[in-house]
């Protein structure tokens, strides 16, 4: 029975996840070679201890997953943590949990099998880092090329104009690109479809003491408080023809009068307008002057919908779930493949904002670790059961779409590895394989 144990131990020393087992009382009883490599303990000194002064994982005080294993009889697989390690670094890991029994079948104790997920977390910032400009992650062909010239139009000083659906992002590329610019002023914003034209022509221009009756003293405007930096107007198709006259002054003469004023104030700051709406076609109906048009369209750049960018779905989905993780100090883990589906299939008239609000929808009716179907909005099921209705034949379309391009595109990137693509997309051999034979990708 010894030598039994004593090849037992070989095994497990053998293998590269971490193995540990405690007794009742949480006293680790065997440490194998590999957890001793993780956490930088030796064998000798975790043996008697209790699992949480040695394995310092952020759930031990809090949510310890062997406890629960131990109480229930549940299995725990893959649950992502944090290990800090004997020198103070931390550890990304994932834990799967069991109890031990005796031959009779009574719990005698724990085990917990861990695995390094450094190398994997390393691999997957990499990812994120080349899908990723600034705040704005997309591995769509169309951004991409966008973030290919952002360097460059940002470094120019040249005036923006942006145009894309609401939603789409267009305040996260204007501050992108005064970011990179190296610009010391401030980045500000003004909705120019939130105001009325009196009160946006003084939050731009500001006002001199005395100028109206509740004008007690003066006001700077946001192209003084953009001195040096990037002023950002946003939905500039709404403003009327009176200020778009006193705009295309200051494009051309970069100078502007409060308020009130009696001589006219300098200005230095770059100008990025965005608008929802085609600027030429309001050219072409006259309700927009054509001159303006012509002195913001020096680079323009346009945003396609989520619609026409449905790979970036899940990347985006990720953000988020990061996102409110942190601001509502949650731990889903991510979104199951069948919320998953519905969502690639959505056709999103509110772009990524409403992505935004569906995830953060779900964290409040989600109380597991997995965002699912039923935790999304009803507006959305509703919609989608209408369109499987009409479409019944090709309820996935779209989803095996998106999949068989990010394999593919994959498959391209790894030079056709097999080992190296499954590893990129979180999947096993046999999964990528299964789905290149459903695919017919050669």
């Amino acid at each position: 029975m010894k030598h039994r144990n004593n090849n037992f131990e070989t095994i497990l020393d053998s293998i590269a996840d971490g193995v540990f087992t405690i007794d009742l009382d949480f006293n680790i009883t065997y440490f194998n070679s590999a957890a001793q490599k993780i956490t930088g303990v030796p064998g000798d000194q975790a043996l008697g201890q209790k699992c949480f002064d040695v394995f310092r994982a952020n759930i031990c005080q809090t949510i310890c997953a062997l406890g629960e294993t131990m109480k229930t009889g549940k299995q725990r697989i893959n649950l992502p943590i944090d290990i800090l390690n004997s020198e103070g670094y931390t550890v990304p890991a994932s834990v799967s949990t069991s109890v031990l029994k005796d031959k009779d079948g009574k719990i005698i104790g724990g085990v917990e099998i861990f695995r390094d997920l450094s190398a994997m977390e390393t691999l997957r910032k990499e990812i994120s880092n080349q899908y990723r400009f600034e705040d704005i992650i997309s591995k769509n062909y169309e951004i991409q090329g966008i973030f290919d010239i952002l360097p460059d139009i940002a470094s120019s000083g040249s005036t923006v104009l942006i145009e894309g659906p609401s939603g789409a992002g267009k305040e996260l590329f204007a501050r992108a690109i005064h970011n990179v610019s190296g610009k010391k002023g401030e980045f500000v914003a003004v909705s120019c479809a939130a105001l009325p034209d009196t009160l946006l022509e003084s939050e731009l221009f500001g006002y001199k003491k005395g100028a109206f009756s509740e004008a007690k003293k003066d006001k700077p405007g946001r192209f003084a408080r953009a001195k040096d930096g990037t002023i950002f107007l946003d939905e500039i198709g709404d403003i009327s023809s009176a200020l778009q006259v006193k705009l295309l002054r200051v494009l051309q003469e970069r100078e502007y009068e409060p308020l009130g004023a009696t001589v006219t104030a300098k200005t230095n700051a770059r100008i990025i307008a965005a608008t929802n709406k085609t600027l030429s076609e309001l050219v072409a109906r006259g309700s927009f002057r054509e001159d303006l048009f012509y002195r913001l369209n020096v680079v323009k750049i346009e945003l396609p919908p989520l619609s026409r960018r449905r790979e970036d779905i899940p990347l985006l989905i990720k953000n988020f779930i990061q996102k409110f993780n942190a601001l509502k100090d949650r731990e889903i883990t991510g979104i199951s493949e069948n919320a998953l589906g519905t969502l690639m299939q959505y056709n999103f008239p509110g772009n990524i904002r409403e992505l935004e609000n569906i995830i953060e929808y779900a964290f409040v009716l989600c109380r597991g670790e997995m965002i699912r179907t039923r935790h999304l909005s009803r507006e959305i099921l509703n919609g989608m059961k209408k369109r499987s209705d009409t479409d019944a034949k090709t309820p996935s379309s779209h989803l095996d779409a998106a999949e068989k391009e990010a394999i593919i595109e994959a498959l391209q990137r790894h030079n056709a590895n097999r080992g190296k693509t499954a590893a990129f997309l979180g999947i096993n051999k046999s999964t990528l394989w299964r789905k290149m034979k459903k695919y017919k990708i050669e």
